[in-house]
Order: C-alpha cells, then structure tokens, then sequence
C-alpha cells in the first residue's frame, strides 16, 4: 500500500472575499466528511444539480469517502470554512501526466462571494506545484456562474458545446491577463475590507469602565467629541452608564447589529470578546488591548489565537496594540488620539502608536488634513499592504503616508505600491530596512541582503523614501499643494543673495539643475518691483519650478509678499515652493485663489519652509517622483528564448528526493543546463587534478586558456593568485598549474594526499568582469542584483537591487545606476561594453527567479561585458525544496 504524502499545511490561507470578510482555505482531511455532506443538504436542488448533474439529496457514502480522502498529488482538493462550516470545496483529479479535471461546489449563502476564483487560483498554484499543465470541466450551460469564473480568469480558454455540456479546457501557465485579474481580485476585496472598517454606521466599544481615565472611557469621548454622526455602543457586564453613554450588559440585548467593535479589554480576555463579535456579526475589530506579541512568545501564541478566531468567522483585526482609527471624513475618531485632525487629502499609516500620535500632531500644526489614519499595532492582520489596496480607490486620499517599524510582506507591498504610485505619491519612512532591529511584537523575516536592497526595491516601485517624520511631511506639502514638476530645471528668487547661494547649492547636491541665474534683489526691494520680477521667472520657458526665498528686512514684510508670491505662484500652474524664515506648512497667507476647470475658485497653497536644505529636498523628491511617473516603465517581458516549462521539468527532476525546506547545491553541469533553459550559456570548463589533464584540456579547448582554483578563497581572485590568464602554450600551463596548486595547499582546506582541483577554461575576449546574482531572499522575494567585479564593489556595497519580476527599463537602470558603471562606458578609453547584451543576461534570471522561488540563490561570478556581448565564466546555483513564498495566492497579508 502506497503511503498518504503528507498534508500539505503549507497550502492553507487565510483570504478575503469579494465582500471583504475573510475565510480559511485548506486542503480537505477524511474528517470533514460530515462537514462536507452537511453543506450539501443546506445546497438548493438547483445548486446540486449544477454540480452532480443530477438530483442528489445526500451524497453517497462511497463518494463523501472519494471526496475527503485525496493524496495531495494526483488528487487534490480544498474546502474553503467560516467559523469551522465548510461554505464550499474545489477539487481537481489527474487525467494524465499533464492534465486534470476540475470541479467547484459553493454554498448557495456565499455564492455571488468571489469563492471560485479563489479556488480556481489556489488549485492552479497547486496543480503546477504537481505538473500539471491543464485543467479540463465539464459544465453545463445554464451554470453561467461557473462557466463566468473560467472564463474571467485571465487565461486562454476554450470551450465547445457536446451533448448538452460545455467542455472547457485551459492552460494552467499564468498570463499576463491572468496575473492582472488575479491581482485586480485581491485588489477588491482587501480594499473593501478596510472600506467596512473605515466606514462603520455603528460602533461599539467594549472594555470601557466608568473610569474617566480608562482606556475604554477615553475611547467613548473620542468618538463623541468627533461628532461620530452613527450609533455608539457600551457593553459592560455591570455599568448601566457609561461616559453619558447607556451601557448594556451583553451583546444579546444591543438594539441593532454592530459594524466595528473597539476593545479595550485585557488581553486574556480578547479571544472571547472576538468569539462574541463575531457570533453577532461584527465587521471588524480594533484591539487596543497590549499584552501580545510585544510581551514576548506567550503572547504571541494569544495574539495568533485571537487572530485566527476573528479571521475564522470572516472579521478583520487592527492591532493589537494599536492606538486606533480616524476616519476625518465620517468624523470617525475610534482612538486614542485625543483629537480629530482636519479632513484632507493624506492618509496615514503607523505601526508605533506613540509615533501615530506625532504624526497626527505634525499634520495639524503644517495645515495638512487627513483622511483617513490606521495605527496597526503588532499588524497582526490588518497591515499597510491592506491600506495601500483601500486608498488607490479612495477619492478623498491624494498622498499616502506611511511610517513602517517592520514590513512583512515587501514583495506585496513592493507590488501595490508600483501600481499606486501611478495615481498617488507614497512617502514612506522607514525605521528598519533590513528587519534586524524588529521592535517587540513584530514576528518578520530577515534579508539576507543590505538594507540598500529594499530601499532600492522600494523606489523601483515609484515609493518616495523620506528618513523621518518631519521629511515625509516636507515632501507631502509640495505633494498636497502643488502640481507636480515638468522637469528638473529649478529657477530662485528671493531678497537675499547669500540664502540664493545656500539654496542653488543644496538645489544641485538633489540633482536639480539651476538653469537661469538666480535673482537676488536689494533687501528694500519694492512690491511692484518683486511682482515683475516674479513674473518674468515664472514666464521663464527654461524654469520648470520655482523656490522663492524672503526674509524680513526694512522693505516690504512677510504679510505684503506672501499674496503677491501666491497669487503669481498659483496663476503660472508651475511647482512653487518658498522658504519664509520662521514659516512652516501650508499656511493661509500664502494661499491664492484661482478659477478651476469649473471657473469655481480653487485654492491653491505654496508650502513654506523653515530652510533652504528642506525645501531642496522635499522640491527634489517630488521632481524624481514625478520623473518616474511620466517615464516609460517598460515591459517585463521575457526575451525569445526563455523556456519556463523545461525549467520547470529541471528544477523538479533536481529536487527529487530533497526534504522540503532543504537546499541542493547544483553541479556544474546542472547549473549550466538550467541556465540553458532561459537562454543563458556558459563558457565550458574542464575540471582537472594534474598537469596532464589540464595540457589534454587545453588543447582541446584550444590555447589561449584561463586557469583558475576551485578553492573558495582563491576562486575568482587574480589578484591573490588563484588565477592565471592568457596561457599560450603546455609549458606555461604546466608552471602555472603546479604554481596555483602549490598556493591551494598552503592556503588549506583539503583532505591529506588529495591533488586539489583546477578548472581550466578558454580565454573569453576582452571585457569588463561584472557580478550578476538572483534568488528568493527570506524577506523580499525575488531580487536580481548586479555589480561590477571587485574587492572595492563589496566593500563600499555598490551593488544595485531589482525585485522581480524587472522591466527592460529596470534592467537598463541598474546597470548604469552603480557607482562603478562608468568602466562599462568606456572609461578611459576602453571599449564601451554592450549594456543591452547585460540587461538581457539579467532579464532572462528576472523570469527564472520570479517564476521559481525553487532557485535561493544562482550567481554568474564574472559575466565578461564585451564591447559585442556577454561571456559567463562561471555560475553557482542553489535549490530548495517546496519553499514558502511570502507573496503569493495563499497568503492574506
């Protein structure tokens, strides 16, 4: 009897439906056969006769045992629960080596939910897991429902009509339309979840005590000093009267259901608050409660209980730990935050509580309003990933704001925010790039990279990365007030020379280009004659921005320039930002008024800084945003040649027999055939252990030949002798081999009497040595790296950073954005390397990581840049088996 696989844990999911409520997927067990024929009998007739194509009041003993019993392989089948009853399940069964049959069955309560597309991108994920290539169903016509789920899931579909049943047959290999419907799917339903959250019609706060200095009593005043226009709840067990508010004993004896519950009870006591949320069909939740994660592993295991509970019965968690939410618009304020900030246009994300209440407090004292502001807490659940999703839509958010103590997902995050950044700028700060000074309560991955990787992946995605508090808001000012830049030439003006100096200066260490000379007028300068010169630099075609500069003299003063500069400002429709000493914000006195496409008057603010060096940063940020926006972003593409199914075959074949979560380190051979799967060669070698071995290679080779140690600290290294070049002849391949074998046996590591091994090579024509490496990291996915070769790239870290999957854009731009490019462009009159045979090198690995989190690491270590193309020398590659992706379709967050 063969033996079960193992249950395959690492296919469960916790995933939102299209209405946002949550669920949990999972691979079916023999226990769930009661489940299961229990969501039969609740199905209609029709819903059974769509899916059995006959009238079936129970299913057989027989089939139940079939349907619950599967072996994960060949067989494979998920149900998908919401507070431990099985709402529907999916299934697939091998046909033949390449192909399965599908079949769907959703409960008729969740149908019209988004289950089947669920299900459909979680048994495709699985089916190709296995080696599968084809789904085949057999639908009948009148299930428009189903045959609509194939039909919108982005692949290529084909159907034909045969004795009164639709036969549907589609490959499984993702499309770019079907990575877009998927991504749209989640899009969706994370959005709406937040949406349900931000925008309750009712709220109660449960945990809140007579007390006027308890936490559950401040949150009762805040929500009634806001002027919450909804229903406000207190359940209290003993209290008639809580804060002014009538108090009831129960969630049994409140009038109406509950949208968003806030608790504020100690932390033993939450799993059971959540259960009696959730049992009376609360939305979502916010915990305010600490005693989790943050406490250390106890309260980690609580924090997960309590988030599975909600998570079970389809509700979403902010926190724990967390200061709360403002909603400034539906005058939402269920927080700690002792007040509702103004209603405008930035949303704000905070991990740190503390750190959220300065934020709201920096937004108010600058003028900037808020729309909406989530403190996550330990971001047990509801993260900025899931905040990103809600404000693309969201018409009253135009910035997006977020200050990050950890990311979980960056891959995901990495993702929306490239899609987002298109619409709306994302300023991020962030404490940690690397995830090694995690603060309590936040259970994240570490890089195996610098922190320079992710703020690389991050800006490749568009993300403006501000160092602190005060700098995001900088940024945002220009962001919130002003049109974005047309380019980057910067033109000053201002009554003082020296402050001009400081400004061009600070203006060109951002990379801005001072075009015209900046003007400085006499300190007594008059208002007319402040307006013509204003005029004639806004009317400047060569200007593309403006800072203007003012500081108080014995001329005119602050309050008779700020309107004169506003109102020139607003009406030339070109970037404008001003350093008024002592002034910071977007402030009233500089605020113009000026007819919009309606002809009704719009306001329009130019931001103040209180320095030239913050207003050349925020002016800067805002330019190579706006640069990125407009520019070509490219395609992800793979070049002609990229074979992803025999990759898939490879991969597979070598990681038979491998446990899952261990690695195998590929041979030579098989590093290489892989490479050839995407289209990549390289240079043959031969490995040899004498002087005659290395004389018979060579000449088979043909000389000249490279000859180069095995040994990991001689490998590649020239300069310490493991390497000899441009050998010509037996005679000095001989010396050089005994020579270079010699240095092996001093430098060490090989067994007593073993001859230690050399690789012999042909001499690849003339280039410059570069470093090309890919691979799944922990924390960010899939990344494609590249440097030029050498011991000062490793040390100063000159290595640029790409997640996959890249564009040809991208590709281009890491080449060049490296410190060392210039020897690939004919530094010093050597040739000029071939950019686009380098870029297509690091395309071709984009598609083979991004595909396969199978490949942890693969390293072409030097790939020579020849002035017509490239010669990879030598590549490293290491496997592992059934590795966890971060961002993928089984995961919520």
């Amino acid at each position: 009897m063969t033996e079960r696989p193992p249950y395959p844990s690492y296919w469960e999911a916790d995933v939102v439906l299209r209405d946002g409520t949550t669920a949990h997927l999972r691979p079916v067990r023999p226990e769930d056969a009661e489940a299961m024929q229990a969501m039969h009998r609740k199905q209609s007739d029709e819903s059974v006769y769509l899916r059995f194509f006959a009238p079936l009041p129970v299913i057989p003993k027989r089939d139940l045992e079939r349907f619950v019993n599967v072996d994960y392989h060949d067989r494979v089948a998920f149900v998908m629960t919401v507070g431990g009853e099985i709402i529907g399940d999916a299934r697939y069964d091998r046909i033949d080596e390449r192909s399965a049959e599908v079949a769907f069955n959703v409960a008729d309560d969740y149908q019209g939910r988004g289950l089947g597309s669920i299900f459909l991108e979680h048994l495709a994920a699985a089916a190709r897991e296995r080696g599968i290539r084809e789904f085949h169903a057999e639908v009948l016509p009148q299930n428009r429902s189903m045959l609509a789920v194939f039909m919108a899931a982005g692949y290529k579909i084909t159907r034909q009509l045969d004795d009164g049943v639709v036969a549907v047959h589609f490959n499984l290999d993702p499309t770019e339309e079907s990575r877009r419907v998927q991504a749209a799917r989640e899009h969706r339903a994370e959005a709406r979840s937040v949406h349900s959250l931000l925008h309750p019609a009712s709220v109660a706060v449960l945990g809140a005590s007579r007390k006027r200095t308890s936490t559950g009593n401040l949150l009762l005043r805040n929500l009634k000093e806001a002027g919450f226009p909804g229903e406000i709840f207190v359940v209290h067990p003993e209290a008639d009267q809580v804060a002014g508010f009538p108090a009831y004993r129960s969630f049994d004896d409140l009038p109406e259901q509950i949208d968003l519950g806030v608790i504020a009870v100690p932390a033993e006591r939450c799993i059971e608050v959540v259960r009696q949320c959730a049992q009376h069909g609360v939305k979502g939740v916010v915990v305010i409660s600490s005693g989790f994660a943050e406490e250390g592993p106890e309260g980690l295991a609580l924090q997960q209980r309590m988030v599975a509970t909600a998570r079970a019965h389809g509700m979403r968690v902010v926190g724990p730990n967390s200061l709360g939410v403002i909603n400034a618009d539906a005058a939402l304020n269920a927080s700690l935050a002792p007040f509702l900030p103004p209603a405008g246009p930035i949303g704000l994300f905070a991990q740190s509580g503390a750190f959220g209440t300065a934020i709201l407090a920096e937004a108010t004292r600058r003028g900037l309003g808020v729309s909406s502001f989530v403190s996550a807490g330990n971001r047990a659940d509801l993260s900025g990933n899931d905040m990103l999703q809600y404000w693309e839509e969201d018409p009253a958010t135009k910035v997006v704001g977020l200050y990050l103590e950890s990311v979980g997902n960056p891959r995901k995050f990495s993702r929306i925010a490239r899609r987002l950044s298109l619409k709306k700028p994302v300023v991020v700060v962030k404490a940690d790039f690397t995830a090694e000074e995690r603060p309590p309560g936040h259970h994240v991955r570490s890089s195996r990279l610098s922190s320079a990787a992710l703020i690389q992946i991050f800006e490749q995605a568009g993300v403006v990365r501000a160092d602190t508090m005060h700098a995001l808001f900088d940024v945002a000012q220009v962001f919130t007030s002003q049109p974005l830049p047309a380019g980057r030439r910067v033109g000053v003006i201002g009554n003082s020379a020296a402050l001009a100096t400081l400004v061009v200066q600070r203006l060109r260490a951002e990379g801005l280009e001072v075009t015209v000379p900046p003007v400085s007028m006499h300190p007594e300068v008059s208002t007319e004659e402040f307006r013509v010169e204003l005029e004639r630099m806004f009317a400047n075609p060569d200007v593309d921005s403006v800072v203007m500069t003012f500081t108080p003299s014995s001329g005119p003063q602050s309050d008779e320039i700020a309107p004169l500069f506003a109102q020139v400002s607003a009406r030339s429709g070109k970037t404008t930002v001003a350093c008024f000493l002592g002034i910071i914000g977007n402030q009233e006195f500089l605020t113009a008024h000026v007819p919009g496409d309606d002809g009704e008057p719009v306001p329009v603010t130019v931001p103040a800084f209180g320095g030239p060096e913050y207003a050349a940063w925020a002016l800067a940020r805002a330019t190579d945003y706006a640069m990125w926006r407009e520019s070509d972003r490219g395609t992800t593409d793979p070049p002609a040649g990229v074979d992803l199914r025999a990759a898939r075959r490879l991969i597979r074949r070598l990681l038979a027999g491998v446990p899952a979560g261990e690695q195998r380190t590929l041979e030579p051979g098989e590093v290489a055939a892989l490479l050839e799967t995407v289209g990549i060669s390289v240079v043959p070698h031969a490995r040899v252990h004498t002087p005659e071995e290395a004389s018979a290679a060579a000449r088979e080779f043909g000389f000249p030949v490279a000859l180069k140690a095995v040994h990991h600290q001689l490998r590649h290294r020239l300069d310490a002798g493991g390497v000899q070049l441009n050998i010509d002849n037996d005679a000095e391949l001989r010396d050089d081999f005994l020579r270079i074998q010699d240095l092996v046996r001093r430098v060490g590591g090989h067994s007593a009497g073993e001859q230690p091994s050399l690789d012999v090579q042909p001499m690849a024509p003339p280039g410059t040595a570069c470093v090309v490496t890919a691979g799944e990291d922990p924390l960010l996915g899939p990344v494609v790296s590249f440097s030029i070769a050498g011991d000062a790239t490793e040390l100063l870290d000159d290595v640029a950073h790409r997640g996959a999957p890249l564009t040809n854009v991208d590709a281009r731009e890491m080449i060049t954005s490296v410190k060392a490019a210039p020897r690939l462009l004919g530094y010093q009159g050597t040739p000029a390397a071939n950019l686009s045979a380098v870029a297509d090198v690091i395309m071709r690995l984009s598609a083979l990581v991004d595909e396969f989190p199978e490949v942890s690491e693969i390293a072409l270590r030097p790939l020579h840049a020849g002035a017509e193309q490239v010669h990879i020398l030598s590549a490293y590659a290491v496997l592992r088996s059934q590795p966890d992706r971060k961002d993928s379709v089984r995961r919520l967050s």
